[in-house]
């Protein structure tokens, strides 16, 4: 399936006079042609968080929680933000995504205050260790759900450092091909919202065509502000006896790592139709 670049939509998403988000299909998950893969609108959600936090002066996202109540809908979303407690160093916020009336994710949110601070040399762990091989040495790589429809595929560029995409343990570079909202440049956190939720799907251990794997939750732990374009997940899955399992990446930027992303998984058999 080949379709003229024109075909696709400019962004993931634009914004309404009324304050809500317009859904482009460059949202459009794998598990169901109306539902959106869950990394950009946990994004716009960032997004939101983002600008709370800083009329506070609180500027580094060191931990994004999503805890995902049921599909979005590709659909106008509404995000709604509050804080919960602003202190002199850090800020705890949260958020809901609304979608058809009905609240699809709730999240919550610790930005800090950063400053100036030289860290003593031989720290263990330091330097930060690298991503296994730099985005530009990578070989690019497609969703195996990539052509089917317009969706997240078409959103994000994908390079292999390590190992095989939907193949077990593996690491792979995201980029947006698309902006996230419509005329603005996503910030260095957004990036990393829209990639960090594919983990469970990059390093997918079940036959996509025959498991779902679904996550219900998002936890983004980061150390420093990610740069650059390209976000890297070093991701592996990981499945108990009871239908239940758990994907973690380690995150990387181009110099180095970032964070730590984890997903819990619901992992059932998918219908087969003849």
């Amino acid at each position: 399936m080949t379709r003229p670049p024109d075909a696709l939509p400019t962004a993931a998403y634009t914004a309404q006079s009324d304050g809500r988000f317009a859904s482009s299909a460059l949202t459009r998950g794998p598990w169901h042609p109306d539902h959106q893969h869950a990394g950009p609108p946990i994004a716009l959600v960032c997004r939101a968080l983002e600008a709370a936090a800083q009329e506070h002066g609180l500027t580094h996202l060191s931990r994004l929680t999503a805890n995902l109540l049921r599909p979005v809908p590709i659909s106008d979303l509404e995000v709604k933000v509050s804080p919960v407690y602003v202190g002199r160093n850090a800020g705890h916020f949260s958020a809901h995504l609304i979608a058809q009336g009905k609240e699809v994710g709730i999240f919550s949110a610790l930005v800090q205050r950063e400053s100036e601070f030289a860290l003593p040399p031989g720290l263990p762990g330091h330097p930060l260790a690298m991503a296994p091989r730099a985005a530009t040495d990578s070989p690019v790589a497609r969703f195996p759900f990539a052509g089917r429809h317009v969706g997240y595929s078409d959103l994000v560029e994908t390079r292999v450092a390590r190992g095989r995409m939907f193949d077990g343990p593996c690491a792979i570079w995201f980029r947006l091909n698309q902006p996230l909202l419509n005329g603005e440049t996503p910030s260095p956190y957004q990036r990393v919202a829209v990639a960090a939720d594919s983990g469970n799907g990059v390093s997918a251990i079940l036959d996509f065509e025959r498991y779902s794997f679904v996550n219900s939750d998002l936890t983004i732990n980061l150390l420093r502000q990610p740069q650059g374009e390209w976000i890297c997940l070093d991701a592996q899955t990981y499945f108990g006896p009871s239908g239940c399992g758990l994907a973690e990446s380690a995150l990387y930027d181009a110099h180095g790592l970032i964070g730590r992303a984890t997903q819990s998984l619901s992992v059932r058999p998918r219908q087969q139709t003849s």
